[in-house]
């Protein structure tokens, strides 16, 4: 079936697949939160990011969040890019193989930018350290 043919009800249900696998079968914070309060807003999230972007064929997840966490830290976009971090642990890709997008930051964004995410994955590495022994 083309996604673009797909009902609202389909891409929402892909999407909310997609979120189980990234985040590890829990529910994700920040999107529950704008559901709570601006529900349009996280259904357009849900079938079209996560549905129609994330749920393509064509890329695998791990390569999809290392491509993610790269523009959010090219971006600055500091939050998001923890998240996509914690998504691509969560999939297999290692804290060097994060550190490495951090490092290549500083061609593409300069070293401000590559700073910040590096700060950011550092929060994320002691964050996980009491759950899985240290990621480092």
């Amino acid at each position: 079936m083309v996604l673009a043919q797909q009902s609202p009800s389909d891409r929402l249900q892909r999407g909310e697949e997609v979120m189980r696998t990234l985040n590890a079968g829990n529910a994700q914070p920040t999107l529950e939160g704008i559901r709570r309060d601006f529900p349009f807003l996280a259904d357009a999230i849900t079938g079209y990011a996560l549905g129609d972007v994330w749920g393509r064929p064509g890329l695998d997840d791990r390569t999809r969040q290392i491509a993610a966490v790269a523009a959010f830290a090219a971006l600055g976009h500091r939050p998001f890019m923890k998240i996509h971090a914690g998504y691509a642990l969560n999939l297999g890709v290692t804290a060097q193989e994060l550190k490495e997008v951090v490092y290549l930051t500083t061609v593409h964004a300069g070293f401000p930018r590559a700073i910040e995410a590096a700060q950011t994955l550092a929060e994320l590495f002691r964050e996980r350290e009491p759950q899985a022994g240290g990621t480092k």
